[in-house]
C-alpha cells in the first residue's frame, strides 16, 4: 500500500494536493483545509518535504494540531478522513478533505486573526474578494436578477472580445462607472455565469465563460 503514498508524492503539489513538512500553528493549516474543502477538495500530506523528501512526523502533536484547526480555527468547522502510513521507517499523515456543497463556505483566520474565505488556486491558497461572495451568495439563495445590456455591459464584453480579460480597475475606467455599480454589474454577470472570476497569486481577473460545446 505504501506504493499509493508514493505515487501521490510523485505528483507533487497541485490544485488538490499539498505538502506540509510539519504543523505548528493550528491556524496557519486551517487556511489550507478551508481552501480545499471550497474548491474542489483535496489532501494535505504531513510529514512531506516540498520537493517530496520523507521528514515524517512526531508523535501525535500533528494530529491533534490538525483537529483543533478543523474544530476551533475553520467556521463552521467540519468532518475530514486522516490515515497514518509508515514510509521508511517514519509516519505520514494522509488528510483527506471532502469538497462540500454549495451551500456552504468555510472561513478561516488570516495572518492578522481575522476569518476570511479561502480557495485553492494551483497550489496556493488564496482569500477570496466581496465580488465572489456577493456572487455565491446570490446563487445560493437564488435571488432574481434583472439585468439590462446597457453601455456598460456592452463596454465590458467588447473588451473581453479584443482581450482576454479585464481588472475591476480597468473596467472602472473604461466604464466611467463608480466602484459599487462596476461591482453589481460584475456579480450579477457572474451569476449568469456570462463571466467568470480568475483568481492568481498577486492579481483578480475576470474573463468570458467560454460556451459549452
Amino acid at each position: 500500500m505504501s506504493e499509493y503514498i508514493y505515487s501521490l508524492i510523485k505528483q507533487g503539489e497541485h490544485q488538490k494536493l499539498d505538502f506540509k513538512h510539519s504543523i505548528s500553528d493550528s491556524k496557519k493549516i486551517a487556511r489550507s483545509l478551508a481552501a480545499f474543502a471550497n474548491t474542489n477538495g483535496g489532501k494535505l500530506l504531513v510529514g512531506v518535504r516540498d520537493n517530496g523528501s520523507i521528514a515524517g512526523v512526531h508523535g501525535d502533536e500533528e494530529f491533534y494540531m490538525v483537529q483543533a484547526a478543523a474544530d476551533m480555527y475553520c467556521k463552521p468547522s467540519f468532518r475530514f478522513e486522516i490515515k497514518a502510513w509508515n514510509l521508511q521507517g517514519k509516519t505520514i499523515l494522509e488528510i483527506s478533505i471532502p469538497k462540500l456543497n454549495n451551500d456552504l463556505l468555510i472561513a478561516a483566520p488570516n495572518k492578522d486573526g481575522v476569518f476570511r474565505v479561502y480557495i485553492r488556486v494551483k497550489d496556493q491558497n488564496l482569500i477570496v474578494n466581496s465580488i465572489y461572495l456577493k456572487a455565491w451568495n446570490k446563487k445560493k439563495h437564488g435571488d432574481g436578477i434583472l439585468i439590462r445590456y446597457d453601455k456598460p455591459e456592452r463596454q465590458l464584453f467588447e473588451y473581453l472580445q479584443e482581450n482576454k480579460s479585464i481588472t475591476f480597475s480597468q473596467f472602472i475606467k473604461i466604464s466611467e462607472l463608480s466602484r459599487y455599480k462596476v461591482e453589481k454589474v460584475l456579480v450579477n454577470l457572474i451569476v449568469l455565469d456570462l463571466i467568470k472570476i480568475v483568481f492568481a497569486e498577486n492579481k483578480i481577473v475576470y474573463e468570458l465563460v467560454k460556451p459549452k460545446e
